[in-house]
């Protein structure tokens, strides 16, 4: 839900979304790809956790949007987007017709999609559809010898229009040796060739994610379609040497997400006392144990007990015990008079300490992706003016 940047407080858990970010964050990609390039940015997951209701707002110089699932597509509409949506995921075959008439742009790997699509097409809307070519990922996608094949049948039905064809990279974020996916382009270009020979010239070819719109041109096409990299994080530590070592316009992204909570009890423990469930932290001096009203339940990673810190008035304070589902213990001692009610950054800026996502998801044995995708849809997103508030 928003709210109002002054309404942080009366939050005990919040996130706040920095206003000017994200499309800032999309004009720093921007400079990584050539003139007439179409942007296509994606906020499927709930804007990767930081809240598709707020995100949309701020990404005007974005062309078109993309989402994993129908339902994420409606909820666009129903917020008064009117500008292109692509469906990445599969559309169940009985609502392709709520597809179609909300104008979402299909990607279709499915003969069964195709089939279904004759029955829904041309009544009055047109389907407009994108083949995705499976090239080397072993996920959802036709392969590249039945392109032609479901492109042929395509135009055999009255309404459909083939308006694009895609492809995603499998290994370009994990690695400095990029071999992988230049065959898997290399693979990507022989079906457009091939599709060409049969007579079909689809308009809007995208296959760059932010990763490849950053290091690759040569993946650009008609539109690049990124997602972290609109948040504001690098794909990948890998992502960003290659970039710096490839010569490569390098972006200057900023992280859009800060995560914050307040202190709701403060109390002294003697030394040798235990915290948490499991007995996994015992105190070794006399110590101030900070509890703050946030645990797994809200996407605060289990794993980071005993081994994360926050940040309160730009100290660390580190996480001792475990995670609780709705509750977490920080040690508080060497914050100096620590009050009730008092701000704490679990993720984001604060004075001159900073505990990015990288860093959490370090602390977590993950990636920065889910570290912001599994913050809690609940929790309140509250968009500020750049700058302003921390993190």
């Amino acid at each position: 839900m928003a709210l109002p940047y002054s309404s942080a407080m009366s939050s005990l858990v919040w996130v706040e979304i920095d206003s000017e970010a994200p499309d800032r964050n999309i004009r720093e990609l921007r400079r990584c790809a050539g003139d007439g390039v179409l942007f296509c940015a994606v906020v499927k997951s709930n804007a990767y956790g930081h809240g598709v209701r707020e995100i949309r707002g701020l990404l005007p110089s974005a062309d078109w949007l993309a989402v994993n699932s129908l339902d994420e597509g409606i909820e666009l509409r129903q917020l008064g987007e009117t500008r292109p949506v692509i469906l990445l995921g599969h559309v169940p075959l009985e609502r392709l017709g709520e597809a179609v008439s909300q104008g979402m742009r299909l990607t279709v790997f499915n003969r069964e999609t195709l089939r279904a699509l004759a029955s829904v097409a041309g009544n009055p809307a047109r389907a407009f559809i994108h083949l995705k070519i499976e090239t080397g990922t072993g996920r959802q996608g036709m392969l590249p010898s039945e392109a032609v094949g479901f492109a042929l049948e395509a135009a055999s039905i009255p309404g459909v229009v083939l308006e694009g064809i895609s492809t995603h990279y499998a290994n370009i974020e994990d690695t400095l040796n990029h071999g992988y996916a230049e065959e898997q382009l290399r693979v990507f270009r022989a079906t457009l060739d091939s599709l060409s020979a049969a007579g079909f010239a689809p308009p809007i070819v995208h296959t760059a994610c932010t990763a490849a719109s950053i290091l690759f041109p040569e993946t650009h096409f008609r539109m690049v379609r990124a997602g972290i990299g609109i948040y504001g994080l690098w794909p990948s530590r890998e992502t960003y040497l290659s970039a710096v070592m490839g010569g490569r316009p390098v972006p200057d992204l900023t992280p859009v997400l800060s995560w914050k909570t307040r202190l709701v009890q403060v109390r002294e423990m003697p030394a040798g006392s235990y915290i948490g469930y499991g007995c996994s932290y015992r105190t070794t001096r006399k110590s101030l144990i900070g509890v703050l009203p946030v645990g797994y339940a809200d996407g605060y990673d289990r794993a980071l007990g005993n081994s994360a810190h926050v940040l309160i008035r730009g100290r660390r304070a580190p996480v001792v015990g475990r995670i609780c589902m709705n509750l977490t213990m920080v040690d508080v001692t060497d914050i100096e008079s620590p009050a009730l009610e008092e701000e704490v950054v679990l993720l984001g800026r604060d004075g001159d300490e900073q505990i990015p996502a990288e860093m959490l998801a370090s602390w977590a044995g993950t990636i920065s992706y889910e570290i912001v995708t599994r913050i809690s849809p609940l929790l309140p997103r509250i968009v500020r003016p750049s700058g302003g508030g921390g993190g």
